[in-house]
């Protein structure tokens, strides 16, 4: 097992492992043992009770956090004719419109954060599932990034914003960014609440109870402080 170092072992000590802190005790926590040189990003993991093999147990959906994420989101876009159009003057920062442009994205260019295509153009995105899909860029209806070009502009404006696409990954976790240590602590909140309010109202219809069953929040290379996963999702039904 890998030695931490004396930094994280001082911000660990100010952890008590077998407490459940609320989401304000939580994120001032996350906060106070942020370790890192640079602007640490603020993760939330969950683990559910769900089973990601069955259909009416799948969890997947997006949330535009109030204070965004604290970093500047690159937006590519699919797009032919009208929806490139559309996508330039919406602040798109790359439009892929031409052989050259996928041939680039096929050999591993992905300089982006996130890439929105126009319906017309999926039949040759899905050609580069193998190069965005386990980076999580692939363009899907469900989280929003399948667009047409009339609703481009907002699109865009959202994924730049602080839209966030959250689902269950294969161990029935879910994982979630959800700002920068630097944040003021009612920023932090206010963006984790609205992720739990979206978790909750995306709740699939096999979910059984309160379906979260464990919270853990944490910095980039910081210690872990577990949260009530009930604090957050009391209208589950």
């Amino acid at each position: 097992m890998a030695k931490h170092g004396k930094k994280y072992t001082a911000a660990a000590a100010k952890v008590d492992i077998d407490k459940t802190y609320s989401a304000r005790e939580a994120l001032a926590l996350a906060k106070e043992t942020s370790i890192t040189k640079f602007d640490s990003t603020v993760e939330v993991h969950m683990r559910t009770t769900l089973d990601s093999r069955q259909a009416d147990q799948q969890l997947r959906d997006v949330v535009v956090l109030p204070h965004g994420l604290g970093k500047t989101v690159r937006v590519l876009v699919f797009a032919q004719g009208e929806g490139a159009a559309a996508a330039r003057a919406a602040g798109a920062d790359l439009v892929a419109d031409d052989d050259e442009t996928m041939k680039k994205i096929e050999g591993g260019m992905l300089d982006f954060d996130v890439a929105i295509a126009t319906p017309d153009a999926m039949g040759k995105v899905g050609r580069l599932g193998r190069v965005l899909g386990p980076r999580g860029l692939m363009p899907n209806p469900k989280a929003g990034t399948v667009v047409s070009a009339s609703d481009m502009e907002r699109a865009i404006k959202e994924a730049k914003a602080g839209r966030v696409e959250f689902r269950l990954d294969k161990t029935n976790n879910i994982h979630v960014s959800i700002g920068k240590a630097s944040f003021e602590l009612n920023k932090l909140i206010e963006n984790y609440a609205a992720l739990m309010d979206a978790v909750n109202k995306a709740r699939p219809s096999g979910a059984k109870g309160n379906f979260v069953k464990r919270i853990t929040v944490t910095t980039t290379m910081g210690p872990g402080m577990k949260m009530d996963p009930n604090e957050h999702m009391e209208g589950a039904e």
